[in-house]
């Protein structure tokens, strides 16, 4: 693994943490494994007893698709989703809570937003909001977007449901002035579990 490579998957890790108020998780780079060509993100679990194993499989990536300044790519993405399963579920164990795939899903397309519009200054600038970038995000993360399983397949269902509740309540948190009021609720959500995280998503 470069150490560009290895940079970018502590900072997305570092910002997530942050961001939510979350206890430092182990370093994702002990559980990270780089599959071979043509591979995708994928965390794989296993649980014996009271001990839970992780390994967060991840694409071989070059310094160009690992800076998080760079426009969207997809294996990008696949980073910051991979760090954002791996947070969550070490979370989740952390406080006793179980999680579904669907919530880690759902989660992961939110993260993906708080990550990509932390680093543009979205959230913390004074003047709030710089709009024209983060809804230029919004499209790319949700609507210009591809889906490797048939949308009749129970993982083509979850994946497009979750890309699809995540539009709604990111849509509907760019209406929202305050960069404080978006934070509030952003770190509300994150701590709910699937069914108040869909209810929530719905009513935006």
């Amino acid at each position: 693994m470069s150490a560009e490579h290895a940079s970018a998957l502590q900072t997305v890790q570092l910002r997530l943490e942050q961001f939510y108020e979350l206890e430092r998780a182990p370093d994702v780079l002990e559980f990270v494994r780089t599959g071979g060509n043509g591979c995708r993100e994928t965390l794989l679990l296993r649980q014996t007893g009271d001990a839970l194993e992780l390994a967060l499989v991840l694409p071989p990536a070059s310094t160009a698709v690992c800076e998080l300044g760079n426009a969207v790519s997809d294996r990008l993405l696949q980073l910051i989703e991979g760090v954002s399963h791996f947070v969550y579920i070490a979370e989740r164990a952390r406080t006793g809570l179980q999680a579904t795939r669907l919530e880690l899903e759902l989660q992961a397309e939110v993260d993906k937003f708080v990550v990509l519009a932390l680093d543009s200054g979205g959230f913390e600038g004074t003047g709030g909001f710089r709009r024209a970038r983060v809804r230029s995000l919004h499209g790319e993360l949700y609507q210009r977007v591809r889906f490797l399983h048939p949308a009749n397949s129970e993982a083509g269902k979850r994946y497009r449901l979750a890309n699809e509740l995540a539009a709604r309540f990111v849509r509907h948190l760019l209406t929202r002035a305050e960069p404080v009021g978006i934070r509030q609720i952003l770190r509300r959500f994150y701590r709910l579990g699937q069914m108040d995280k869909i209810r929530l998503a719905q009513a935006a």
